[in-house]
């Protein structure tokens, strides 16, 4: 199984409001809006995420959502669980019952790929996105549209 699109757009509104809400709360309607994701999907997944205690809301005029914890101590496979993803290469859900009602010979191969990747985004934070120089260089670009392309920061 790929990550699916809910993992994705978790891992990438969450990285949004780590960059965009440094200061004040990031509604998601403005989240919304940058990631070109629907503003009902985000709600759906923030609803999760609060309850996983990875963002906290505030509510009235000025308010939105702000990341619980520091960044640097967010990883994406917090992220991932936090909204019911699930990361199993494993045809039988781990549950050794590939063929047969028993493991297939390669069983312990997909296992050992979901520790790795399991492992991979565990390592990665929410910090380490985006202090990237390729996510930084994003930003610059779609914060100043009409700079040239000499003048972004260099790599």
């Amino acid at each position: 199984m790929k990550l699916t699109t809910k993992g994705r757009y978790a891992i990438i509104a969450m990285v949004d409001l780590a960059i965009n809400s440094q200061l004040n709360p990031a509604p998601l309607k403005d989240i919304s809006t940058r990631q070109s994701i629907s503003l009902s999907y985000l709600e759906q997944l923030f609803s999760k995420l609060r309850q996983s205690g990875l963002v906290k809301s505030i509510r009235g005029p000025g308010g939105g959502y702000l990341l619980k914890k520091d960044p640097s101590s967010l990883n994406l496979l917090d992220i991932i669980t936090a909204v019911d993803e699930k990361i199993d290469q494993t045809q039988c859900g781990g549950a050794m019952n590939c063929i047969n009602d028993k493991p297939c010979l390669t069983h312990f191969i997909w296992t050992d790929l979901n520790s790795k990747i399991n492992e991979y985004m565990r390592e990665i934070t929410l910090s380490d996105i985006t202090l990237r120089k390729d996510v930084q260089n994003i930003i610059f670009l779609r914060e100043n549209k009409n700079v040239s392309q000499n003048q972004r920061p260099k790599s």
